[in-house]
């Protein structure tokens, strides 16, 4: 029998599952009945049936003098994960609206004197996800070096929804990008992805790694070494900053 452990995995105790399987055998029984039946004390019977009904999969109904308890269809138990999905998505929810609250207060407690640069390293393609993560922290326009050709080469399936949620987020970007047949089938897709491109002007100037420049930070992604790095520094991202606009508008005019 496979339901048992199914049930355990779901997070039915030894006794719920005993109780749950006696009623479905039997129907309708009273808490006398599944005792019986389990050899489980009519005290904890009573207190498993009061659990099993808190999961809303069995119901309980009054004949005559007596109380009997009804499992019904097992398809209860998809109703039951389903509440427990979004019991637990407002947990998350409320969970995620109390950090926000507290973000100002935990932020006033980082080292504002600190002004060394941060470089954090990032590997494979796990450590890239998570690289890539923190530019929907961005409170401006990326400012970028991409090519979509090897960007997606190196993480199969992660950009075209990380463009949904980075245009969700209301972070746009501005790229400065290869003329290759992957970025112009891209470019089409700017206005709803929050882009703005720029090609270079010769299709055999091309580059593989991408850069990301927002906030005080520069993040350089290497798809061919699969590692990212992330520089935290004002100064050195004011002068990226500086580099990329002027070439930007270098190529905005040609």
């Amino acid at each position: 029998m496979i339901y048992p452990k199914i049930l355990q995995q779901l997070g039915f105790s030894q006794k719920e599952i005993a109780v749950y399987a006696a009623l479905l055998e039997l129907d309708s029984a009273t808490a006398g009945e599944i005792a019986d039946k389990t050899e489980i004390n009519r005290t904890s019977c009573y207190d498993i049936l009061d659990s099993l009904m808190k999961k809303g999969i069995i119901s309980k109904f009054k004949k005559k003098t007596k109380i009997y308890f009804h499992a019904g269809d097992p398809k209860r138990l998809i109703a039951y994960l389903e509440r427990e999905r979004e019991e637990a998505n407002k947990k998350i929810t409320k969970q995620q609206q109390l950090v926000k609250e507290a973000l100002p207060e935990l932020s006033s407690l980082l080292h504002p004197q600190n002004t060394k640069p941060k470089v954090t390293f990032f590997e494979g393609e796990k450590g890239m996800r998570e690289a890539y993560e923190d530019t929907l922290t961005s409170t401006e326009t990326i400012l970028a070096y991409a090519n979509a050709e090897t960007m997606h080469k190196g993480l199969p399936n992660f950009f075209p929804e990380y463009y949904k949620r980075r245009a969700g987020a209301g972070i746009s970007i501005k790229a400065i990008i290869p003329d290759n047949e992957v970025d112009r089938k891209q470019i089409v897709h700017n206005a709803e992805e929050a882009r703005e491109s720029v090609f270079l002007p010769n299709p055999e100037m091309t580059f593989s790694p991408e850069v990301n420049i927002y906030n005080d930070k520069v993040l350089i992604a290497s798809w061919n070494e699969k590692m990212a790095v992330l520089i935290e520094s004002r100064e050195f991202a004011q002068l990226q900053k500086l580099i990329y606009q002027l070439l930007w508008k270098s190529l905005k005019s040609k």
